[in-house]
């Protein structure tokens, strides 16, 4: 029967080991809401497609009427 040899640990891994698993056991993290709602502002600018929906029925008139000016 062979004999087995005892398990060796590093002695730092040993204590640091129990250690940061009860420190990780007791960590809690607490998220709250603010007391205002948020605001999102959203300042799009549709000028650019309103000048291309004007510039095309104008030129749509333009056909409809070639002597209107």
């Amino acid at each position: 029967m062979t004999r087995k040899r005892p398990l060796k640990i590093p002695l730092k891994l040993a204590v640091l080991a129990p250690l940061a698993a009860g420190l990780l056991a007791c960590a809690s993290v607490k998220v709250e809401g603010g007391e205002k709602p948020v605001e999102v502002n959203l300042n799009v600018n549709v000028s650019g497609e309103v000048l291309v929906r004007l510039e095309r029925e104008i030129e749509d008139a333009i056909a409809q009427n070639p002597n209107i000016f």
